[in-house]
């Protein structure tokens, strides 16, 4: 069976590419985790954070920003000796600071996925690549979300994460063409 060649052997990260990755998520908890999931991965492979995923999931409460935007600094101290986690400060401090810039953003649009979903017209851009090489990492559209995102203060969101937060939740689908996830997609509103 082909899939898109950035996949390894692993069985999760097989079943990641199958099941989830470029999937539409409308969920606003998801679409928060996933952006926040893109932030730590900067620097590292995708590979290294969905490996730590159930790891962050638990160390940071689900990703429910309304906990989150409670955290103290002995909270932030716990998280920086969690091996589980990627422990760097300025990405741990980043998902205290995107849980307060995202409850802002709900309460303005209604809702997380409403606001991220207007950068593509509310429904997927649907890409035909047929080599892995055609793929870009960043779009005039990560481009503009990357800097309306830093404009209300959220942290770890550069043009690049902001691209590959949007192939992972379906914003945009960028399995190549003779991958056998292609045409098979289906949203992922767990």
């Amino acid at each position: 069976m082909n899939r898109c060649g950035w996949v390894n052997q692993d069985p999760l990260y097989i079943d990641y590419h199958d099941r989830e990755w470029g999937v539409p998520v409308y969920d606003d908890t998801l679409l928060f985790e996933y952006l926040n999931l893109e932030g730590a991965q900067a620097g590292l492979s995708w590979y290294t954070i969905l490996k730590k995923r159930e790891n962050y999931r638990i160390a940071f409460d689900h990703f429910d920003p309304n906990i989150i935007i409670s955290y103290d600094e002995k909270k932030i101290e716990e998280l920086l000796q969690n091996e589980g986690i990627v422990r760097n400060k300025l990405k741990v401090n980043a998902v205290i600071t995107n849980a307060k810039a995202f409850l802002k953003v709900k309460e303005e649009f209604g809702s997380f996925s409403k606001y991220i979903w207007s950068f593509v017209g509310g429904k997927p851009i649907i890409n035909h690549f047929r080599d892995l090489s055609e793929v870009p990492v960043t779009t005039n559209i990560s481009d503009r979300l990357s800097k309306d995102l830093k404009k209300r203060g959220f942290k770890f969101v550069g043009s690049t994460i902001c691209y590959a937060f949007m192939q992972a939740t379906g914003m945009v689908n960028d399995h190549v063409e003779s991958c056998i996830c292609k045409h098979n997609r289906h949203d992922k509103n767990t």
